[in-house]
């Protein structure tokens, strides 16, 4: 049910003049875009400079965001406000001070942060004795010290201690003097502890960088004109979420959909796990309501902290949709976009789970949440959003090379559903996720893989007036001894098609032995041994069509046959195009259209 409504706009002041605000906005971004650069730049491990899982930004004193680096992983840099509070809070509660020259490392998944792999350094602004701001930097690791190699694929953690270190709030540099103790403990208690600290090092200097930028910003402008500056852009964004959520129709919009669970698992209640929104629209404010979510898994770590990971879900898919860059250009990435947005996740719910309740592995769930969503919001945007999407997957390599661990961390990528005047995006990172494949010439000649295969799926195309994104095929194999663990989804439950377009195509993971056997496995694999000359192979979900497939344009079709995305036989049933003599039939086609 709906109602359209009309609103007027407020008439609206600000503190500083246009230019000097617009000046200032470019500042705050170019400080973040900055540190992106170094960390990409300085890093190690191929998760942070070639697939860009991190996150930079600056905060003022109480974790009120700033600005977020335009090219880092949304689910990194998305979090970073409730980092600084989580420290804010552990520090207040704990009676500690924080002062010039520290630098505080935090990870914990109830506290803010996302969960324990991604781990964030903050460095504190201090403007004389006032502190004025945190610069922030968060990235995922290759490992944190948790029961197996590697900070995917732990996904039968029974609760938050199983699923690695856990750093709260803890100075590793407290007022210029670096605290070795802490270093040493994760020196010994990290796999690849070279390029995991080396990390670690990057992002401490690179958020460095970032307070030292924001300090010189606040003493060529001075901190109220700065500040005055900010706040004029928290209300425009604001603003312009809020004139967002006005032009939709007044009315609460519902879907459903569940993921994989431990599809495996005997126990029903660890399977076949429903998502549930409810979003209901109020003149300019907006309230996700996720009642009716599957309740939390206490002993698998597939539940999503609220802050951190829900929340960021929400705010990414609201904005995306809504606010699409495309048309809106450059927005103010801050605190202010938030604002109109409320989210309501019962306590005990994967959507909201209870300390210890592990989490390691909320991505999977959190994305599907985002497309769950983004399945609502289409009641009453339908040509903003796309069909279902395919979820990616991440496997976790690792073995030892001369008694030291190797480890590796490949992201799977899924696919876009198919969208009003556009088709799915084929191979590709999805919502909120945004990171980027590593190069093969990469994998090959650091580690001990081989990629056999990487390549779209065949006859895997969800049909639609605008066609489902296309999955991969990706095939490793062991030139040593090692193991494997992977999160996943998808394995069971088909992207969603809209508006008569077809469901998508479900993921699944073989491993084939050297010596030919086979064996299936499920979307979770928990750590798994590897021999010599094995062979991983990941068949790609591929997202659902959009529209009527019978009015997709023929020559579109054609195009798809030429390209090997479907067969000539498939073209009658799926698009009622017939393909003849090497092109498509236009009387037979108009015929078995008119037939349908």
């Amino acid at each position: 049910m709906s109602q359209q409504k009309v609103k007027s706009q407020p008439t609206v002041g600000t503190r500083v003049d246009p230019v000097t605000g617009a000046v200032i906005q470019g500042a705050l971004e170019n400080i973040a875009i900055e540190m992106g650069h170094k960390l990409m730049r300085m890093s190690y491990s191929s998760i942070i400079r070639e697939s860009e899982d991190f996150g930079t930004a600056l905060t003022d004193a109480t974790g009120r965001q700033l600005c977020e680096c335009k090219m880092s992983t949304p689910l990194q840099s998305g979090p970073i406000p409730g980092y600084v509070r989580g420290i804010l809070r552990t520090m207040n509660a704990r009676g500690e001070s924080i002062r010039p020259g520290d630098v505080i490392m935090h990870n914990d998944p109830y506290g803010g942060a996302s969960h324990g792999p991604d781990v964030g350094f903050a460095v504190t602004v201090f403007l004389g004795a006032q502190l004025i701001g945190v610069s922030v930097t968060t990235a995922h690791h290759l490992d944190i010290g948790a029961q197996t190699p590697g900070s995917t694929g732990i996904v039968d953690a029974v609760d938050t201690y199983a699923e690695g270190l856990q750093f709260k709030a803890i100075k590793v540099i407290e007022a210029g003097q670096r605290n070795e103790a802490v270093w040493s403990i994760l020196r010994d208690n990290i796999r690849a502890s070279s390029l995991v600290v080396g990390d670690m090092e990057a992002q401490v200097r690179t958020a460095q960088i970032g307070a030292e930028r924001y300090l010189a910003l606040v003493k060529q402008y001075g901190l109220k004109i700065v500040m005055d500056a900010v706040e004029d852009l928290f209300d425009y964004s604001e603003r312009l979420m809020r004139e967002a959520i006005s032009a939709l129709p007044d009315g609460e919009y519902s879907a459903l959909t569940y993921i994989d669970g431990y599809i495996d698992d005997p126990d029903p209640a660890r399977r076949d796990l429903p998502i549930a929104v409810t979003l209901k629209v109020h003149g300019d404010s907006l309230t996700v309501d996720l009642t009716g979510t599957s309740p939390q898994l206490p002993d698998r770590p597939i539940n999503m902290p609220l802050e951190g990971t829900v929340d960021c879900a929400v705010w990414l898919t609201l904005r995306s949709i809504l606010l699409d860059s495309v048309v809106y250009g450059s927005i103010p990435q801050n605190e202010g976009l938030t604002r109109p947005i409320t989210i309501v996740a019962p306590i005990g719910t994967i959507a909201n789970p209870i300390f210890p309740a592990p989490v390691i592995a909320r991505f999977c769930p959190g994305n599907q949440l985002a497309s769950t969503l983004m399945m609502a919001l289409a009641q009453a945007v339908p040509q903003q959003v796309s069909a279902g999407i395919g979820n990616l997957r991440i496997v976790a390599f690792s073995g030892l090379n001369e008694g030291d661990h190797w480890v590796h961390m490949e992201i799977l990528e899924g696919s876009y559903g198919g969208r009003y005047a556009s088709d799915g995006l084929d191979a590709v990172d999805t919502l909120y996720a945004n990171t980027r494949n590593n190069p093969i010439e990469d994998i090959e000649s650091h580690l001990p893989l081989r990629v056999d295969r990487y390549e779209l799926r065949n006859d895997a195309m969800a049909a639609g007036r605008m066609r489902g994104g296309i999955g991969t095929v990706r095939e490793f194999t062991f030139l040593a001894d090692g193991g494997f663990s992977v999160e996943g989804e998808g394995h069971k439950y088909r992207p969603w098609g809209y508006d008569g377009g077809s469901d998508g195509y479900t993921a699944s993971l073989k491993l084939v032995r050297k010596n030919g056997e086979e064996e299936n496995l499920v979307s979770k694999v928990p750590y798994h041994k590897a021999k010599e000359g094995d062979h991983l192979i990941s068949f790609g979900p591929s997202g659902g069509g959009y529209g009527n497939p019978f009015q997709r344009e023929p020559q579109s079709v054609w195009f798809d046959v030429q390209d090997g995305l479907i067969s000539p036989l498939e073209a009658v049933p799926e698009y009622g195009v017939v393909i003849k003599g090497g092109t498509f039939d236009v009387a037979a086609t108009k015929a078995m259209r008119a037939s349908h």
